[in-house]
């Protein structure tokens, strides 16, 4: 069925468009679900990036938010239904849909500037962080997720690091998030807590006990792997994992941490395998493995010149 032209002016007002002289600002107009990035919103960025890169008369493209947040991530709620109530690949669709960008805004031959007024989060971390220029505001929330971007059931079970990380912390944080495992890491963190009170570490070991077993320990493994490889081999890796994410044949956590916490609120997820103990090192190896599905593809970022690419080692 055709949209309505109703509609389609909905889903093309959820990216605002400025122009001035030789500059481009592109607003995400959802304030109120904090902007966070609906499949539209992903193929209309895309769709202006490209445009304005072979625009000779555009030199500079601006990215904010309106409202209180810069962007909250991903439509979680709307993935999550459609995943369950249609196909996983949906989610797989989206997930593609803002790798893509990501990809696009590492290897930006013009100057792109990304304004984290508010909340930056998962998916919005994501389409800020691989431009060249971040600016940050007094207002700035910035969260760190436990997993890797892209799998968005602990993007909800975060860790406020404003105010409290700051430099005299990384000898801690390398001495405990140095070790190999994650029952290792924290078994560190938990030896730090006993030299006395620190309200950081109490705050981390917390968040890490009520996250996802099996999604810690995919994290771990894809975070180690990424230090070594490119932007690109890194985006390929964890479209790979967010489709086994989607489809929940070893673990439907992304689905229930939607329930316990966007949901039902009650904040009190049920995880399955429930503990570190439960998660060997096959079940985390089918996340890193080939989809079993015939019309599965791995991702296939686009064509960019030399100079495009030649950005990633300049960052």
């Amino acid at each position: 069925m055709m949209a309505s032209r109703d509609e389609r002016k909905g889903v093309e007002d959820q990216i605002l468009v400025e122009e001035n002289s030789c500059v481009r600002t592109l607003i995400l107009n959802r304030p109120q679900q904090l902007n966070a990035l609906s499949y539209q919103m992903l193929y209309q960025l895309r769709k202006l990036f490209n445009v304005y890169e072979e625009d000779s008369d555009v030199k500079l493209v601006i990215v904010k938010g309106k409202g209180r947040a810069f962007c909250a991530g991903g439509d979680v709620l709307a993935v999550a239904h459609f995943v369950t109530t249609g196909h996983w690949s949906f989610g797989a669709k989206v997930a593609w849909a803002e790798y893509i960008i990501n990809y696009i805004l590492a290897t930006y031959r013009k100057i792109q500037v990304s304004i984290l007024n508010g909340f930056v989060m998962g998916g919005g971390a994501g389409l800020s962080i691989h431009g060249k220029f971040r600016v940050a505001t007094e207002n700035s929330v910035n969260i760190l997720v436990l997993l890797v971007q892209g799998w968005m059931v602990l993007k909800c079970l975060h860790v406020d690091l404003q105010h409290t990380l700051s430099l005299p912390r990384m000898d801690t944080i390398d001495r405990c998030f140095s070790k190999r495992t994650v029952e290792e890491i924290l078994s560190a963190l938990e030896k730090e807590a006993t030299k006395g009170p620190d309200e950081w570490i109490t705050k981390t070991i917390k968040s890490l006990k009520k996250a996802s077993p099996i999604g810690l320990k995919v994290s771990l493994r894809s975070i180690r792997e990424g230090r070594l490889q490119s932007v690109g081999q890194c985006l390929i890796r964890e479209y790979r994992i967010c489709c086994h994410v989607f489809r929940g044949e070893v673990s439907k956590d992304f689905f229930e941490g939607c329930r316990a916490i966007l949901l039902d609120k009650d904040k009190n997820p049920k995880w399955e395998p429930s503990k570190l103990e439960l998660v060997n090192d096959e079940m985390v190896d089918q996340y890193f493995s080939k989809v079993d599905d015939e019309e599965w593809k791995n991702l296939k970022l686009p064509l960019r010149s030399d100079l495009a690419v030649s950005a990633i080692a300049k960052l």
